[in-house]
């Protein structure tokens, strides 16, 4: 029996997957526009690129409805398994990019024309992006999973197989990379306090 929306969006992503296993299409629709923004939000941290992230997001929902019949609710939350794909795919997809110069990229230009706030923050995502690609995958990845998307060292140790401890460390690692990459740009991006 397919439930009303409203009813549906109280329901926690597992029993969702659970009613589209057992047919509610509704459910399905309603777990998708749940997840698909922190997926692909995900996806294009670990990625840089739009058109990649949205392809990760597509393949790992897709597997998320084909394995949805076999799910085994209490196992894993959706969302961790879903960080866990994301995360393989995007790290396929890297080890097959061809290295590249960053230096020799050239700058996106952004069309829209907006206040000095906007620009100073567009500025400021694009330099933390562009510090996130250079850390390496795992220390990129723990980072992203803590400081930008909010999960917890247990999520996180879950989501990338590892023990509480290793999140820890390999988020502190990448955050002192991070200070050190941006460190000579503060003036720059706007930043006046330490």
């Amino acid at each position: 029996m397919t439930m009303p929306y409203d009813a549906q969006d109280d329901l926690s992503d597992e029993a969702l997957l659970a009613r589209y296993a057992s047919g509610d299409a509704a459910a399905a629709r309603i777990l998708t526009l749940r997840l698909t923004p922190r997926v692909f939000g995900h996806a294009m941290r670990l990625l840089g690129n739009h058109a990649e992230a949205e392809d990760v997001t597509q393949d790992a929902l897709i597997r998320l409805w084909r394995i949805a019949p076999d799910w085994r609710e209490g196992e894993a939350k959706v969302t961790t398994w879903l960080y866990r794909v994301v995360a393989n795919l995007c790290t396929d997809r890297l080890r097959r990019r061809p290295s590249v110069d960053l230096d020799a990229v050239p700058e996106v230009e952004d069309g829209a024309v907006g206040a000095a706030e906007g620009m100073q923050q567009q500025a400021r995502a694009d330099a933390l992006q562009a510090a996130l690609m250079q850390l390496p995958d795992r220390q990129r990845e723990a980072v992203v999973l803590r400081h930008i998307e909010g999960l917890g060292n247990p999520e996180i140790a879950a989501i990338m197989e590892i023990s509480p401890r290793a999140v820890e460390s390999l988020t502190a690692r990448g955050k002192r990379a991070l200070t050190e990459i941006l460190a000579g740009r503060k003036d720059e991006l706007g930043y006046t306090d330490d």
